[in-house]
């Protein structure tokens, strides 16, 4: 078991939460829930011994292995993929060293009646009944079911790290951590980075053979999956609720309708109470009773509600204009980099008004077909773009595209048309930008704020296809639900790039796959594609097992 006993962190003078609590338990599956800034990453990184809080510890067995993987995590180093993945194990190929130098030692000595000699046989015998008693010592198949599960392809084995973009050496990180087989796994959206086929893996993973875990994730469907506890962490302290996270979203709902009712109670209390002090303050008869209540009310503590929900916020798209009939039309697009395909002869029609999912794992051509569509890249092939398509795109790097000399109030201010001027700032609250934060300018922004800032823009902007190339990176639950609201409301067409399996539900209603070099259509929502596609996965595995 480890314990966290009575942690408080503070800021600057203000404090993110003060004296709290809990254990973490074998099996434990933890979503660890909160608004941005409340201290859920503060928190995982006490937990991993990356901070050290104002007050309060973390308690742990002396041989428990915490593992923790960040949001934000770049390593360079010349290892090969399989090698670097290896290095998990590399306590115990120091272990295998350490045996083989004794030995040696051992074979060269003839001081054999020495105290040094003996103590040399205990320590190597020691060391050599730790090291057999080591389970699964196949290291390398355990390495090899692990990357090609977070997908990984048997070709990339011996490609050095630094071929691979920051997303895949977060996979790595992963990898490492999956194969220490850690006491307690903490995970900061660990699924930003992974495809809907690697998401199914991990949560079976965590699953079946995870020990421990903490995971601070926006994916609703993965939270859900895998975790049998919620801690919220909220104004300061925690609710700790043995259920996963849409079970904790009633309970939470049920209990801030309970702290309405005690503050409004508590409220009348004290009006009622307040009225007969300055009624009989003056009266003779009535001097005791006054001051009673008076200092009644002096030690009062008064009821708090938690935070309010914003989700009730509901945004709507500006009325589309009418496109023709067809906004995107591909016949038989092909893309490749010198000798790389990506994909070869991709049709597609999207009929207006058609809510259109691009799935696959990743670097099968989903954001590049995109690019294509946006005429950013070059192509084979017949690509067209449709009558009065008017075309509103969200991707990473729209971003940078933001004017670095406007507030951030400024930049939606330019956009904003008609009721929706009135409630800015409550749409800036509802993408995190709490505070005096959109009084800053761009410029100082962090790379999430402007990509939140960005996605807030294109919201307000009247346009009859939306293209959004995973748009959800960056929104924490609450604010995802927002922003689906509003696509939900939305009456142009829509292409959705995403691995977000809770998102696309509702939303996209018909999937394009892309995968070995082909683009393959499936009319259905998220849940038949995902249910057809573990049908197809049975029938190729009983294919193989025939053969």
């Amino acid at each position: 078991m480890i314990a966290v006993d009575g942690l408080t962190v503070e800021f600057g003078g203000t404090i993110l939460f003060k004296d709290i609590s809990f254990a973490i338990n074998d099996k434990d599956r933890i979503a660890l829930m909160g608004k941005n800034g409340a201290g859920k990453s503060t928190l995982l990184k006490i937990l991993a011994g990356e901070k050290i809080p104002n007050g309060g510890k973390v308690s742990a067995p002396k041989d428990a292995v915490i593992a923790y993987l960040p949001q934000h995590l770049i390593t360079e180093n010349k290892r090969t993929l399989f090698d670097e993945a290896a290095m998990a194990f590399s306590h115990i190929t120091e272990m295998e060293k350490a045996i083989e130098v004794m030995n040696n030692e051992l074979s060269t000595r003839t001081d054999y009646e020495s105290e040094s000699y003996f103590e040399l046989i205990e320590k190597v015998s020691a060391l050599s009944e730790k090291y057999y008693a080591i389970e699964d010592s196949n290291f390398d198949s355990q390495v090899e079911k692990i990357l090609l599960g977070l997908g990984f392809l048997r070709e990339d084995f011996q490609k050095p790290t630094s071929e691979f973009s920051g997303g895949w050496r977060m996979r790595i990180e992963l990898a490492k951590i999956l194969l220490k087989k850690p006491d307690l796994i903490l995970l900061d959206e660990p699924t930003n980075h992974l495809d809907i086929e690697s998401v199914q893996w991990l949560e079976d993973f965590l699953i079946q053979s995870a020990k421990a875990v903490i995971v601070i994730s926006h994916d609703r469907a993965f939270v859900d999956n895998i975790t049998n506890r919620t801690i919220e962490v909220t104004m300061g302290r925690i609710y700790d609720y043995k259920v996963n996270y849409s079970s904790y979203l009633q309970l939470r709902k049920d209990r801030r309708i309970h702290q309405q009712k005690a503050y409004d109670e508590q409220q009348k209390m004290i009006a009622d109470n307040v009225e007969f002090i300055e009624r009989f303050k003056g009266t003779y008869s009535k001097t005791l009773q006054v001051q009673s209540r008076v200092k009644m009310l002096e030690k009062l503590e008064p009821v708090e509600i938690d935070e309010e929900d914003t989700s009730h916020l509901r945004l709507k798209f500006p009325p589309s204009p009418r496109s023709g009939n067809y906004p995107v039309i591909a016949e038989e697009v092909s893309k490749s980099y010198d000798e790389h395909v990506v994909f070869s002869k991709a049709s597609l029609i999207i009929e207006r008004g058609e809510r259109i999912a691009f799935v696959g794992r990743n670097g099968e051509g989903k954001s590049t077909m995109v690019k294509c569509i946006m005429r950013e890249l070059e192509y084979e092939g017949n690509l067209d773009v449709g009558h009065n398509t008017m075309i509103g795109y969200f991707a990473q790097n729209q971003a940078s595209l933001l004017d670095e000399e406007l507030t951030v109030y400024q930049t939606i201010d330019d956009v904003a048309k008609g009721d929706i001027r009135t409630k800015i700032k409550d749409l800036l609250g509802a993408f995190m930008f709490g505070g005096d934060s959109w009084t800053k300018k761009v410029k100082v922004l962090s790379g999430g704020e402007r990509t939140r800032l960005a996605m807030i823009k294109l919201l307000l902007e009247p346009v009859n296809l939306l293209i959004l190339d995973e748009p959800t990176n960056h929104l924490d639950l609450r604010t995802k639900d927002i922003l689906k609201s509003a696509l939900q409301d939305y009456d142009g067409t829509m292409i959705l790039v995403s691995h977000d399996r809770d998102f696309l539900d509702g939303l996209a209603t018909k999937i394009y796959e892309f995968g070995n070099k082909k683009v393959k259509e499936h009319l259905g929502d998220i849940k038949y594609f995902l249910e057809k596609k573990k049908m197809e996965n049975l029938k190729e595995i009983e294919r193989k097992s025939v053969m």
